[in-house]
């Protein structure tokens, strides 16, 4: 399994990034929105520096928190835990932690 870090996404903000939803449901595009490092002290014998991702989704459905399948040309395949956070005029925003 690749240990992803800030620097594969970073470069990707406003990119569209795609979910593939359970059998038979298709996929759904959530775009990426920002991607930050999270603040605190370093870890020793930690693979990556904690950071954060938030993307937007315009459907007009809430996803539950879960791991999603996750694909981008950049990136390939990725499973991701995205949690809903807010909900917006254009949609929903949800957030994934990597620590």
């Amino acid at each position: 399994m690749q240990i992803m870090t800030l620097g594969d996404f970073a470069s990707r903000v406003n990119e569209t990034f795609t979910v593939s939803l359970d059998e038979g449901q298709g996929n759904a595009p959530f775009v990426l929105v920002e991607a930050r490092p999270l603040s605190g002290q370093p870890v020793v014998g930690q693979s990556r520096d904690p950071f954060a991702l938030l993307f937007r989704n315009e459907a007009a459905i809430l996803f539950p928190q879960r791991i999603y399948q996750m694909h981008h040309e950049a990136t390939g395949p990725f499973g991701i835990f995205l949690v809903p956070i807010a909900r917006e005029q254009a949609g929903f925003l949800y957030q994934a932690v990597f620590n």
